[in-house]
């Protein structure tokens, strides 16, 4: 895998490399020439045992370690090790959540998702923040950097519509809340550091393709997800991949912004119907 230098000297942490999408963003820092920082948790043992041969075949700098992104004790542990290994943090990319979907869990009030509700805002809101809170000042200190915060369109959809099936309401209140972090953020990290937010639409292993929810749905209920959105597909891991690179590393005239990055599917559903000839038909 040929490496670019661009990032040469630089370092980034990404949340959930052991998964498609954060390993597709690792992939774009680390070709660019940037040491990485992937902090993993146990409950994908897999995907963590072939993330860690995936970095190794591409021959990243990398620094992989066991962390509950969801505890603040863990979290300074985890940037704490970082320090002393690279001593500098330029960008941090925080791709991390968890949203029960609604046709895989069911009702919240089923016993089987007693800590469902929980177990999302955790995930989703308080590992955000205890990224952040952590890594701020060794950014400000490293110098120019970007935060990227990765939230989803259950914020303004919900649970309604074609996504009814896929969006959960605890997912989609979580997700809500990552746009005030965006804001406040921007305003604490300027003028060295930016921080931004991707609103992701479906994406294929995460509310799309390759998924448990996805599989569960009708054929039925696949078309009207994708006949909603106005490109008709879902996204790639890559292609989020590149905007998140593009925002991280040259936007930099660019923060406390959010990007839908759904492919039209918040403009789906409204058709544009023909121009009425109007009543006006000569000078008056």
């Amino acid at each position: 895998m040929k490496k670019r230098a661009e990032l040469s000297g630089r370092v980034a942490l990404i949340a959930g490399a052991s998964r498609p999408v954060g390993r597709a963003i690792a992939d774009m820092f680390g070709q660019s020439g940037a040491a990485l920082i992937l902090p993993f948790h146990s409950d994908w043992p897999e995907s963590t045992d072939d993330l860690r041969r995936h970095v190794e075949r591409a021959g990243y700098d990398c620094l992989l370690l066991p962390c509950d992104l969801t505890s603040s004790s863990q979290v300074n542990d985890l940037i704490d090790k970082a320090e002393d290994a690279y001593g500098k943090l330029h960008y941090l990319i925080n791709n991390i959540e968890r949203g029960g979907m609604p046709i895989v869990h069911g009702p919240y009030e089923l016993p089987v998702n007693q800590n469902q509700w929980e177990l999302e805002f955790s995930t989703t809101v308080t590992a955000k923040r205890n990224l952040y809170r952590r890594c701020i000042a060794l950014m400000k200190d490293s110098g120019q950097g970007a935060v990227i915060n990765i939230s989803s369109i259950a914020a303004r959809v919900g649970r309604s519509g074609p996504a009814s099936a896929i969006f959960s309401e605890g997912y989609s209140a979580a997700s809500r809340s990552v746009g005030s972090f965006t804001e406040q953020w921007a305003r604490e990290a300027a003028p060295a550091v930016t921080v931004n937010e991707i609103m992701l639409g479906l994406c294929k292993t995460r509310h799309g393709e390759h998924t448990r929810g996805w599989s569960l749905m009708s054929e039925d209920q696949r078309n009207d997800l994708l006949e909603h959105t106005l490109l008709e597909r879902t996204a790639t891991p890559e292609e989020l991949a590149e905007l998140v690179y593009f925002l991280a590393v040259r936007a930099r005239y660019m923060t406390g912004s959010t990007i839908v990055y759904d492919g039209g599917y918040l403009l789906g559903g409204a058709e544009v119907r023909d121009m009425p000839a109007g009543d006006l038909q000569g000078p008056h």
